[in-house]
């Protein structure tokens, strides 16, 4: 995803940040963290408070195989499909990140 869709997808929240990171990019907003973009998918910072709103919505946590073949889960979820359709939706999804963002502190 270009630049200029990454800050249309986050306009619900505000002007964001897009910095290259590991290969994909990391969406900052007021200097934190909220987001990841990660093999062409887009993932939202997730917290303990905010993961089961994302896992009930259908949302699927990001991991990867560690070194030892085991999953490491990540504080990153993907957006609801509904989302992608709905400004105002979207918009409550990247707020939550941004809230976890803020819990992380």
């Amino acid at each position: 995803m270009d630049n200029a869709g990454i800050e249309e997808m986050f306009q619900g929240l505000g002007p964001v940040t897009v910095k290259r990171m590991f290969g994909g990019k990391g969406i900052y907003h007021m200097g934190r963290i909220i987001a990841v973009e990660v093999r062409d998918e887009m993932l939202l910072k997730a917290d303990e408070t905010s993961a089961p709103e994302f896992a009930a919505a259908g949302a699927t946590q990001w991991a990867y195989e560690g070194k030892k073949g085991k999953p490491v889960k990540m504080p990153y979820w993907s957006i609801p499909e509904e989302a992608y359709d709905d400004p105002d939706l979207m918009a409550k999804w990247v707020r939550l990140a941004y809230e976890a963002a803020l819990r992380a502190e």
